[in-house]
């Protein structure tokens, strides 16, 4: 009987297949780095017009969460992505006010009026005081003295901008108690008042809802009540022309943030004092709740005067 023969163990050959899986990882895991380092890479100006096509891709141009991407929140599509680089705002606002401010000076040295008119520059804005003894009479509001002369080259200024204003009317600590005014609040209201609405009878041009006016009474000084000089400077009339930006030092003066999204917007009357009072001194306000702005009292307004063809020259 034959043997059966046994055939040969057949000898395996060494796969190549475990490559095909190691090289689509290896693929994955650049792609991976890829894309990781992309988005350590963004560029802000990308990602908005991304956000923007996706919202009209997906949303028809309607409200998407994409409108909530990154940290200018709000702004972004409001302004140019160039102007958002920095403080380029802030920066000409300041030189526009520094010029007003240069014009003021150069009118208050031709005329010798530096004993009732000055300017300030502070970070709220550009202020003018305005003495009472150039405006009113002793215990009125009744625009007289030199306002005829003064308040057509206020209104002639405040037309070559387009900040808000604000109009606050002061007087010292001496008591009143008039039929017409029984409190300085009542005077310094009805001063405030009265100004503002002169000043805007002089130049067609101003936008009254630019405006606003305030009385402080005797809560606001700039000098001590002593003496009478000190008084003196107390009874007084300001002109804010309020920044709308300010400077944004929190990102190394890169930026500038917006307080206004108009010229028309709404400036604080109470809740921040102008940057002539001392922060540290508390102001009580008898029968008045905090917050509470007085009330204005009207008052006659003088008949306006057409203000001269050059207010700066005027003498």
């Amino acid at each position: 009987m034959a043997r059966k023969k046994r055939a040969k163990p057949h000898a395996e050959e060494a796969s190549e297949a475990w490559l095909l899986p190691y090289s689509d990882l290896l693929t994955l895991l650049l792609a991976l780095f890829i894309c990781l380092f992309a988005m350590s890479q963004t560029d802000q100006k990308k990602v908005t017009e991304m956000a923007q096509a996706f919202s009209a891709a997906f949303n028809s141009g309607g409200p998407s969460f994409f409108n909530k991407m990154g940290p200018n929140e709000g702004r972004m599509a409001d302004i140019p992505y160039d102007e958002d680089r920095g403080n380029s705002a802030y920066i000409q606002e300041a030189k526009q006010l520094e010029q007003v401010q240069k014009q003021m000076e150069e009118y208050i040295q031709q005329n010798n009026l530096q004993d009732v008119l000055s300017t300030q520059m502070t970070e709220e804005g550009l202020m003018i005081r305005i003495g009472e003894r150039a405006l009113f009479a002793s215990g009125s509001a009744a625009l007289g003295n030199q306002a005829q002369q003064i308040v057509p080259v206020v209104a002639g200024l405040l037309g070559s901008v387009n900040e808000r204003v604000l109009i606050s009317g002061h007087t010292d600590n001496v008591p009143i108690n008039t039929a017409q005014f029984p409190t300085n609040w009542d005077l310094s209201s009805a001063r405030a008042l009265n100004f503002m609405k002169y000043t805007l009878a002089q130049n067609a041009g101003l936008d009254p809802r630019r405006f606003s006016a305030v009385g402080y009474g005797e809560y606001r000084p700039i000098a001590t009540n002593d003496t009478e000089a000190g008084r003196q400077q107390n009874r007084r009339v300001e002109i804010l022309i309020a920044r709308n930006y300010q400077f944004n030092p929190d990102e190394g003066g890169e930026k500038g943030s917006s307080l206004a999204s108009s010229p028309t917007g709404t400036l604080p009357l109470v809740d921040t004092p102008p940057a002539s009072i001392d922060p540290t001194k508390e102001h009580a306000t008898p029968g008045t709740r905090p917050g509470e702005a007085p009330v204005p009292v009207l008052s006659d307004v003088p008949t306006p005067v057409q203000p001269p063809s050059d207010p700066l020259q005027t003498k």
